[in-house]
């Protein structure tokens, strides 16, 4: 069996989150989730901890992955660009991942919708659907919720991400669940989904890539 070692990087939230795959497997694993957003100190650190414990050469990984966005700005310009730099002096692929979808693959269910939110400002969030077999059934949006939110699902829908306090505030209808447990996105949950893309080759412009912002900067507090 080939051994394909992935780097995964998430940044896209407070967490602060860096895993290393084998083969879709997370073998190792270092995140932190601050207010403070101290991701420019401890990303790099992260890296060269994950790399010195798996007794791996840097020159061993054979990709990147970086989560796109949405999310914060400046978390997903420092991981964006980490994962560039690395890339370009390895000569290996970049991959990219939706942030959404590595939260709602932090969730197991056997029934109704996950649903991955981001906070973004006031009532608004960066939202997408997916089945119980993390399909995506609803695209990523920008969404202000208000009481009238999914009032048309009668399936039961799982909530999870940071602004689950304030959803609770809205979303009152019986079917709602609200994974507390489950507040960021992992590095940890993007080791399959990085080797599915790294497998069809679904690659990245090192050059040219940019973060999924979704909504202007101006517009984002983050």
């Amino acid at each position: 069996m080939t051994l394909n070692y992935i780097l995964n990087i998430e940044t896209a939230t407070k967490n602060c989150s860096v895993s290393l795959a084998l083969n879709g497997e997370t073998i190792l694993c270092k995140e932190i989730a601050e207010e403070g957003y101290s991701h420019a100190e401890k990303l790099h650190v992260f890296i060269e901890e994950i790399i010195k414990e798996s007794r791996l050469n840097i020159k061993d990984l054979h990709a990147v992955a970086v989560s796109k966005g949405p999310g914060s700005y400046t978390g997903l310009r420092i991981g964006v660009s980490t994962a560039k730099g690395l890339c370009y002096a390895l000569g290996i692929p970049l991959i990219s991942v939706d942030t959404l979808a590595v939260l709602a693959e932090t969730v197991t269910q056997n029934d109704g919708w996950i649903v991955p939110m981001i906070d973004a400002r006031r009532m608004e969030v960066y939202s997408a659907v997916f089945d119980q077999n993390h399909q995506k059934i609803k695209d990523v949006q920008a969404e202000i919720l208000t009481e009238k939110s999914y009032s048309d699902v009668t399936e039961t829908i799982y909530i999870v991400g940071d602004c689950q306090e304030k959803c609770q505030t809205v979303l009152t209808k019986p079917n709602f669940v609200f994974l507390s447990e489950h507040k960021f996105p992992s590095a940890k949950a993007m080791s399959a989904l990085s080797f599915v893309k790294f497998e069809q080759k679904e690659f990245e412009d090192v050059a040219y890539f940019e973060p999924f912002y979704l909504k202007d900067f101006m517009l984002n507090p983050k």
